[in-house]
């Protein structure tokens, strides 16, 4: 039976340090499966603690995230650290076993699993649940435990079966299957060691209720001890807002050299770019908002190799450039999704189940497009290819012609160039989108799709949500400094109406 990690509070069961009666466990729980974040430069030059960071960067991904869930660590079996967990892991529980095996029994790590398994259970109560805390103190007392066992009367099985009937009172009605489970064990080893696994999920679950019992005021509380640890470090280094100044500079120049887009214009040609006369002569007052947009629509486009990032979205830049991934990966999509539809007609197009398989296709194929991107979009050329022959085939219409599939492979394979038009339109289709999101917010954006993104509106509403959830957040924390930095942007007629508003 696989054993969990666990290292949520109050106590963790497989914290062996120190004790040679109790599980190991590695690493901390995780959440949502992204990459460790590197700590903001700025923190490594003020020289304050990891520990700050680390309680800052929490406390922005839960403000951040409405949906945002703890869960558990897995580490892959075949993994290193997975094989030593593995193996530290099975010697205790067979360390157990020869402990209970032996004549007479020793009961000491069985007293030590039981303490913490009572402790376990104690965290999972309510406050109200006064009556069942005191059966729990009772029938777990540590006292009378140590006293059965030194008489070698422990009765680890039956106390064991106590426990599973506690924790089906206690646990989510989706870990009832698991503990039902459980109920078949006749082995106390096994037994004990299953209680375990079911009581880490247990734990998490409770901490989520946790968290989203508190949301709201998690939520406050974290724009507020943000803002205050910034203030801290501008405090210390004055300097720290150069790189934003410059990032809100950049975005207000963009702004004056392009007409705007948003939010109702969908052809191609207002995404081709101004015109000379056009850049010059746009005299459209600057929006504060609208700069703060544009800047954060910068953010996607981000040389990796430029150190001048804003100081105020350090803490974000990891999440950034997964959007970025994201929209990249999205762009390539829909023009394949564009491109295959122009050769294969309405009639496969019209059946979503073809769409989506072409979607899982085209995702699948394009996950190592980083590392390998001309292989990558060659073998999404050829499956793709093959897909609406087949399809075609099996509908009994008019298959792809030889030439035409050599067509067909041609375009998709040149969707991967950046100059390719059909690549540059529906990226600059998904950037207007994403601009309509951060101004009218996604559902409404959602209504008036530019042409050639109604294929992906799904995952367009994810990208768009994610986008949105980020900005709207840290302009609740850094709104002040953007306000300030703004007001010397734009004229003093403007400057009434700088004070930032969350999009």
């Amino acid at each position: 039976m696989p054993d969990v990690e666990e290292s949520v509070p109050p106590k963790d069961p497989g914290d062996s340090e120190g004790r040679s009666c109790k599980p190991e466990t590695s690493g901390p729980p995780h959440e949502d499966k992204s990459g460790p974040e590197d700590p903001p430069p700025f923190l490594s030059v003020t020289g304050l603690t990891e520990t700050v960071n680390e309680v800052s960067k929490l406390s922005n991904k839960i403000g951040m995230n409405c949906d945002y869930y703890m869960e558990e660590k897995v580490l892959p079996p075949s993994s290193l650290e997975g094989k030593v967990k593995e193996t530290v892991h099975n010697a205790f529980w067979d360390h157990l076993k020869e402990q209970l095996s032996a004549t007479p029994p020793d009961f000491s790590c069985a007293l030590e699993l039981l303490k913490e398994i009572k402790e376990i259970l104690l965290s999972l109560l309510l406050p109200r649940q006064n009556r069942l805390r005191t059966e729990i103190e009772e029938a777990l007392d540590t006292d009378l435990l140590k006293q059965e066992a030194e008489h070698g009367a422990l009765k680890v099985l039956y106390l064991s079966k106590y426990v599973l009937n506690m924790m089906a009172l206690l646990c989510a009605p989706l870990r009832d299957e698991a503990v039902q489970k459980l109920e078949n064990i006749t082995d106390p080893v096994w037994l004990l060691r299953g209680i375990f696994q079911v009581l880490g999920l247990m734990k998490m679950d409770m901490v989520n209720y946790t968290i989203q019992s508190l949301q709201p005021h998690l939520q406050e509380h974290s724009i507020q001890y943000e803002r205050a640890k910034f203030q801290e470090l501008l405090n210390k280094q004055p300097s720290l807002l150069n790189h934003t100044t410059k990032w809100l500079t950049q975005a207000a120049a963009d702004l004056t050299m392009s007409p705007p887009t948003c939010p109702d214009t969908s052809d191609s040609s207002s995404l081709a770019g101004p015109s000379p006369n056009e850049a010059t002569n746009n005299s459209e007052p600057l929006s504060p908002t609208m700069v703060l947009c544009q800047g954060f629509l910068n953010l996607l486009l981000w040389d990796p190799e430029n150190e001048e990032f804003p100081e105020t979205l350090l803490m974000d830049r990891t999440r950034l450039q997964e959007l970025k991934s994201q929209l990249h990966q999205l762009t390539i999509m829909a023009s394949v999704l564009l491109v295959a539809s122009s050769f294969s007609g309405s009639v496969l197009f019209g059946s979503p189940q073809f769409v989506d398989k072409l979607k899982r296709i085209t995702k699948s194929l394009l996950e190592d497009f980083h590392s390998r991107p001309e292989e990558a979009i060659l073998t999404v050329s050829e499956q793709v290819s093959q897909e609406i022959h087949q399809s075609l085939k099996n509908m009994g219409l008019v298959a792809l012609s030889s030439d035409n599939t050599a067509s067909l492979m041609g375009q998709l394979q040149n969707i991967a160039k950046k100059e390719n038009c059909v690549h540059s339109v529906i990226d600059q289709r998904i950037r207007l989108f994403l601009k309509c999101c951060l101004v009218l917010g996604v559902q409404r954006s959602l209504l008036d799709l530019p042409g050639g993104l109604t294929l992906i509106e799904a995952e367009l509403a994810e990208l768009g949500q994610k986008f949105v959830n980020l900005t709207h957040h840290n302009q609740q924390v850094f709104g002040p400094y953007y306000t300030e930095i703004l007001e010397t942007l734009i004229s003093p007629t403007q400057a009434l109406e700088t004070k930032v508003e969350s999009v």
